[in-house]
């Protein structure tokens, strides 16, 4: 029915079982093999193809100009869900000139609903199952549109996710906090997926784009094939016949279709054969591919880009917010103008999991991924193309008095889980902390979500002189102390930005992206995957 939902850096230990999902390039939901030989042996049977959801967003804009030529035939076919199921999105701040950033989170869902998703989805077991987030990459547009950041995900990341409520069925998924990030999408659909996100780095989401496994086959053909490249012959297939089955010589390659899907969900037989390796052959095909449509005189021919654009309006899911082919051409034109040396792709920084049980899985670099995240909220490129920026100025003390520390009362929460697992008796110990300094009062509190930083929040404008007192005694900038409706009093919250010491950690802030975001610039057309011992040909 139109309208309707479409539902649904660091060095590598060896893979092994742990909770989690569907391993995409041929390893089960309970457990992965790496390199030849090794694996679950149930692992044919949950064979799960991969793909890059930001390579088919990207061509539907790149060529949405082609909607103009049936407008209200593609308007009828565009599928729209919710944006969020978590908190009400902020708005942005606008820069100097007024104007705004554009992001957008782009999910590749492995629902197999429909017999063209079963045909390539595989095993049969996991058919109308609930889906998987597998592919997440946050777009993010300048405000002034030069430039363009692409952030990746990677499927094994452990973190938290927000209570989401179906907006269907009215079923409640209760908040988890160690949870692998792509059964997000599995709690109500991809509002859950974009509160996820929201939730890990603070950056306000305004649109998302969900893709399914059919539509990558339909438009790699459509833009008839991307290079991509490889160090050494390779083929990914281990002696237990895992992997996506990708079979190319060395140098560059033109794949497109199915070839193409398996080039982007291989893991064995790239680099470590891990997911970070996967994200980092994902963002070559898609560096790529940009390349490929723009300099393609091909595409100017409106019965291909006819084809290229159904194709696209059919693989898709959007939210309500864009809500006609229109909407999608004023998106094409915030992306078409920015040349491919500017467009940068990233992954958010990190490590693989110390935690018993979650060996092989991955979870967020708290300063590095902060970083990464800061730099996309403020607006500054990754490129490092940035130009000077003005200092920021502080905030002004407030006018209203502070009583002395004994008399202020203060409620510390633990709100360092921040996309990972809380760090316990956060809270305990920074109202010792208070408590040594003077402030008497201060009680640790079990209230609280988790936070990027470290916040004191003020109910009414009485106490905000109190509320300054408490963050200069524990070395909190003033920008930390915000006024807040949803505390009574004063509420401390120790985030992730401060998960461990009694001492706050003065931020060294920088403009430039972490070398653990893998950063790679879509100018780049001498990338080639490194392949992996013992996948050789």
């Amino acid at each position: 029915m139109p309208g309707q939902r479409g539902r649904r850096g660091h060095h590598r230990p060896p893979p092994s079982g742990g909770r989690g999902s569907t391993s995409p390039d041929g390893g089960s939901r309970s457990a992965r093999g790496a390199g030849r030989g090794a694996g679950s042996g149930r692992s044919r049977k949950r064979r799960v193809l991969r793909w890059t959801a930001v390579t088919l967003s990207l061509l539907i804009l790149a060529t949405a100009a082609a909607g103009y030529l049936y407008y209200e035939h593609l308007n009828s076919r565009i599928k729209k869900d919710d944006l969020t199921l978590g908190r009400k999105m902020p708005g942005h701040k606008a820069n100097a000139k007024g104007q705004t950033p554009l992001n957008i989170l782009v999910i590749g869902s492995d629902g197999r609903d429909s017999k063209a998703n079963q045909k390539l989805g595989g095993a049969r077991d996991t058919f109308n199952g609930k889906p998987l987030a597998d592919v997440q990459m946050l777009l993010h547009v300048s405000a002034d549109r030069t430039n363009i950041s692409a952030i990746s995900m990677p499927r094994d990341t452990m973190l938290k996710i927000p209570e989401c409520t179906d907006p269907d069925s009215g079923e409640t998924f209760p908040a988890s906090d160690w949870v692998q990030t792509n059964e997000s999408l599995g709690r109500g659909g991809p509002g859950c997926t974009v509160a996820t996100w929201h939730e890990l780095t603070g950056i306000t989401i305004d649109h998302f784009m969900m893709i399914d496994f059919a539509g990558v086959v339909s438009m790699a053909d459509a833009i008839e094939g991307v290079p991509v490249c490889v160090t050494d012959n390779v083929e990914s297939r281990n002696l237990k016949g895992e992997g996506s089955g990708l079979k190319l010589e060395k140098g560059t390659t033109s794949v497109k279709g199915e070839q193409a899907l398996q080039w982007l969900r291989t893991r064995y037989g790239f680099e470590d054969g891990s997911d970070l390796a996967r994200t980092r052959a994902q963002h070559m095909y898609l560096n790529s591919m940009v390349r490929q449509l723009r300099k393609n005189a091909k595409l100017t021919d409106p019965n291909k880009l006819r084809r290229l654009a159904e194709a696209a309006i059919e693989a898709l899911t959007v939210d309500k917010g864009i809500d006609s082919v229109a909407r999608l051409l004023e998106l094409g034109d915030d992306l078409k103008s920015v040349p491919s040396d500017r467009v940068t792709m990233a992954r958010i920084p990190v490590d693989y999991s110390k935690r018993p049980g979650f060996r092989g899985k991955v979870e967020p670099i708290p300063g590095e991924a902060e970083q990464l995240f800061r730099m996309v909220r403020e607006d500054i490129p990754l490129d490092g193309k940035g130009g000077p920026r003005k200092k920021k100025t502080a905030p002004a003390t407030s006018k209203d008095p502070a009583a002395a520390p004994a008399e202020i009362a203060v409620q510390v929460r633990n709100g360092t889980g921040g996309g990972q697992a809380p760090q316990p008796g956060r809270a305990t110990e920074i109202a010792g902390v208070l408590q040594a300094k003077g402030f008497t009062r201060a009680v640790a509190d079990t209230a609280g979500e988790a936070a990027p930083k470290t916040v004191v929040h003020f109910s009414n404008a009485e106490l905000e002189g109190d509320a300054q007192a408490v963050a200069k005694a524990l070395g909190l900038p003033r920008s930390a102390v915000k006024k807040s409706t949803d505390v009574t009093g004063i509420a401390l919250t120790v985030g992730a930005d401060w998960r461990l010491g009694t001492a706050f950690p003065k931020p060294e802030e920088s403009d430039r992206t972490p070398d653990s975001a893998n950063a790679l610039n879509g100018g780049d057309t001498k990338a080639c995957m490194k392949v992996q011992p013992g996948f050789t040909w």
